[in-house]
């Protein structure tokens, strides 16, 4: 992709499933790449697979300050960051009539509160730091198919998700022209955690209803993210990209 060398990017999420393919592939763009996540462990693990890595920044987008120290942290190493994935969330599958507040809270402080976040602390950044004649900055936010079609046992996380769509639009409309924000809307990802959930019988049965017939690879999710941060999508803000093997095509994410 033009444009994504020695780009400074920094990746919530970053330390598995699709934020840790996403870290892979800016650093195969030639990409200065740091990574945020809560997962010490996990955090330890990716920068033994990438020994390009910046580095792996504990931290708890729930907390803002812990968000602004990381920020700080990932602008020392970095000198700056010209891009933020914004990726860290959760799920809990449960019916709507047995979703706890407890559960609700915690939903929505990590995958809206916490998008905020960070987004309100890199756009900051990097609203300071772009003018129109400098070139923008770029926020790119993991939303859901399940932010545009309803999904039944997870109301939490299919609210949250619509909120990060909404939130993406209005922030892309108040921070143009020196920032550019998009979401990117993966439907069925085959991360290593998401079969770990499945049978085989489970995941045949959901890859017939995707008219691709498969889930998607993290992979093509950061192909896609490094599509948007670079040059060839300068021209694109404001909108939400579905990669999703046709499932919402026919509204078969509701089925």
């Amino acid at each position: 992709m033009r444009g994504l060398k020695d780009k400074r990017v920094l990746i919530t999420g970053g330390a598995s499933g699709i934020g840790a393919a996403t870290a892979a592939r800016f650093l195969e763009e030639g990409s200065r790449v740091c990574v945020l996540d809560r997962d010490a462990s996990a955090g330890a693990r990716i920068k033994h697979e990438l020994p390009a890595l910046g580095e792996a920044i504990i931290a708890d987008v729930t907390d803002l300050m812990q968000v602004e120290a990381a920020f700080a942290e990932a602008i020392r190493l970095m000198d700056g960051v010209d891009v933020l994935i914004n990726n860290a969330g959760i799920s809990i599958r449960h019916k709507f009539l047995d979703i706890t507040p407890e559960e609700w809270e915690r939903v929505l402080a990590t995958n809206l509160t916490g998008v905020f976040y960070v987004a309100q602390t890199a756009a900051r950044h990097m609203y300071e730091r772009y003018s129109e004649e400098r070139g923008s900055g770029v926020i790119l936010q993991t939303a859901s198919t399940n932010g545009i079609v309803g999904q039944p046992l997870y109301a939490d996380y299919n609210a949250t998700k619509a909120g990060v769509i909404e939130l993406t639009k209005t922030m892309a409309l108040e921070l143009a022209p020196r920032v550019r924000v998009c979401a990117v809307a993966p439907g069925y990802v085959l991360t290593p955690m998401q079969r770990a959930e499945y049978s085989d019988a489970m995941l045949e049965e959901v890859n017939r209803k995707i008219p691709l017939g498969r889930h998607a690879t993290p992979q093509e999710i950061a192909g896609l993210f490094a599509y948007l941060a670079s040059d060839d999508a300068a021209y694109a803000t404001g909108h939400v990209y579905a990669l999703d093997g046709g499932e919402t095509a026919g509204g078969l994410a509701s089925r």
